[in-house]
């Protein structure tokens, strides 16, 4: 299991299975996916002195994943089912 805070899995424990399920039959949605787990180990590996880097920039990577996870998010709400 990964030490890295904000996985998808954690932000969104309600969708685990729509997130599965649009990862593995959405190309688009996989790539979005893939880049917030990209961005989001660069802050990390940021915040843990592994890769430093400047305060604007992790700004800009923050904003990245805040974006990357409100597209992922709203994916996730329309894949559910209305009832």
């Amino acid at each position: 299991m990964s030490n890295t805070p904000h996985q998808l899995h954690d932000e969104f424990p309600q969708f685990a299975q729509a997130l599965h399920d649009l990862k593995t039959q959405d190309a688009h949605f996989a790539r979005l996916a893939e880049e917030y787990q990209e961005v989001n180990g660069q802050i990390h590996r940021a915040e843990t002195d592994v890769t430093p880097i400047s305060d604007a920039a992790m700004t800009d990577l923050r904003k990245r994943r805040g974006a990357l996870r409100d597209q992922i998010f709203a994916a996730l709400k329309m894949a559910q089912p209305t009832s």
